[in-house]
């Protein structure tokens, strides 16, 4: 049996990170997506790593520990475009200035591309259904290439959007209740990264 340990840039600001509440929203918003993405019995450990660098170091020390059965994986944010041709770790070579650890492979290192926020576009009917009927999708371009969408653009559409919600978007418990509410099925038509993270879970050892 093979599990996965998948470490993840947390949300919010330095004191929300802290909140057990929110480690705990964390978690749930996670869990959820992945149960919906049908992972049942693969299903990751979720592992909330707070900062970013903070997160690739948890994830380089699982790296080096090498517990047996389980598969530490990473999980960040890109930032920015990925370049043609580039891999994951390529990527965050050119912009963290982060080596692979020693003996992580490829397949360990993913990326939401340009942010998590980026997967919420692919599923607006959950964004209408949880923000309500002041939900103005009218903000939201209609982008052939989610993935090429630049970061601020898309934190900007998501504060337009629900500038007049009862609710308005925020990063934090709005962000992680929101990833628990979208279709899988759609970010990963939408957004090649999130196919290649699901994918890989997909190839664990199912749990029994």
């Amino acid at each position: 049996m093979v599990t996965a340990d998948l470490y993840i840039e947390g949300g919010g600001d330095n004191r929300q990170q802290h909140s057990k509440a929110l480690r705990v929203r964390f978690r749930q918003g996670w869990n959820a997506f992945f149960k919906s993405a049908g992972l049942g019995g693969r299903m990751p450990k979720v592992v909330q790593g707070s900062g970013r660098q903070q997160t690739f170091e948890h994830f380089a020390r699982a790296i080096a520990g090498g517990a047996p059965g389980i598969v530490p994986l990473l999980l960040v944010d890109s930032e920015a475009p990925v370049a043609a041709g580039h891999s994951v770790w390529q990527h965050l070579r050119a912009n963290d200035g982060w080596s692979r650890p020693p003996n992580a492979g490829d397949d360990q290192g993913f990326l939401m591309v340009q942010i998590m926020e980026t997967w919420f576009l692919a599923d607006r009917d959950s964004l209408k259904r949880y923000f309500g009927a002041e939900f103005r999708e009218n903000a939201l371009r209609q982008w052939p290439q989610l993935e090429a969408v630049p970061k601020a653009t898309v934190l900007n559409a998501l504060k337009r959007a629900t500038a007049h919600c009862a609710t308005r978007y925020a990063k934090g418990k709005v962000s992680f209740e929101s990833l628990a509410r979208v279709d899988p099925d759609r970010v990963e038509a939408a957004c090649p990264h999130a196919k290649a993270l699901l994918n890989r879970l997909r190839m664990l050892v199912p749990n029994r």
